[in-house]
């Protein structure tokens, strides 16, 4: 993996002006963190979108993890969420699992390169399709080969908390909107097929889903599978947290609310 250099310019297409590495990104820790982790193609992609005026800065990580990692943007007044998925450690096989089946994205090459694009990609289009559908989603803005910017959730700045580390006050109202929220999902024809938690912001009491790359269409391979595992997990999360219900009722709560 190449390292960029300080003060490093990039031009993405002739006659452009340069972007300068320095003026956007001032923070020393997250700089280093683009030397070390991204390539270079991938530098040049945040940097495409820089100048295309999304955002002027990228100020701080809000998230990391193995796959890839979230920040926070300054985008005039207000604030962008990037996520750049890692394409030397993203686990592709897992990626493929949710590909493969899916009639929207045909005859992915199995290079890391390509598997991440398209899962950016996915990403992207799901947060599409789910915003139509009116569900809570962080609205996406643009994406740019293994980028995906989209709305930053949170409050005067900061990144609101996961529901696992910060659970509702009114845990019985969370999991009717969120019986509501995956019944608009499957009358899109969506399935998220890993919801759980860990995948749902808590936005002052309001509900947020979050990590959309692997929801499937609901004619895939494994669409019932997947939508079982999530109501198996979320129903024993919801019941530790005194909700009356299981996966039956979950289930049956759910089916109501998407024939209404």
């Amino acid at each position: 993996m190449k390292n960029i250099a300080h003060k490093r310019e990039i031009v993405t297409e002739e006659n452009d002006k340069p972007v300068k590495e320095e003026r956007l990104i001032k923070n020393e820790h997250v700089r280093e963190i683009f030397e070390q982790v991204f390539d270079t193609a991938t530098l040049n992609a945040v940097y495409e979108l820089a100048r295309k005026k999304y955002f002027e800065e990228i100020e701080f990580v809000i998230a990391t993890g193995k796959e890839g990692n979230v920040f926070r943007c300054k985008a005039g007044k207000g604030h962008y969420a990037l996520k750049i998925y890692k394409i030397e450690t993203s686990d592709f096989k897992h990626m493929m699992d949710y590909i493969n089946g899916d009639e929207r994205f045909k005859n992915v090459r199995k290079d890391k390169g390509e598997i991440v694009k398209a899962w950016t990609k996915k990403e992207y289009r799901n947060l599409t399709d789910l915003t139509k559908a009116k569900v809570r989603v962080p609205l996406p803005v643009a994406y740019n080969r293994n980028c995906l910017l989209m709305e930053f959730i949170g409050t005067k700045g900061n990144a609101s908390p996961k529901a696992k580390d910060t659970p509702f006050k009114d845990m019985n109202k969370a999991y009717e909107t969120l019986c509501e929220e995956i019944a608009k999902m499957y009358q899109a024809k969506l399935i998220h097929s890993d919801l759980s938690e860990y995948n749902i912001l808590n936005k002052n009491e309001e509900l947020v889903i979050i990590d959309v790359g692997q929801a499937v269409t609901t004619n895939h391979p494994k669409a019932k599978e997947f939508f079982e595992r999530d109501l198996i997990n979320l129903s024993k999360w919801f019941e530790k947290k005194g909700v009356k219900t299981s996966y039956e009722k979950m289930y049956a709560d759910i089916k109501a609310k998407a024939n209404e």
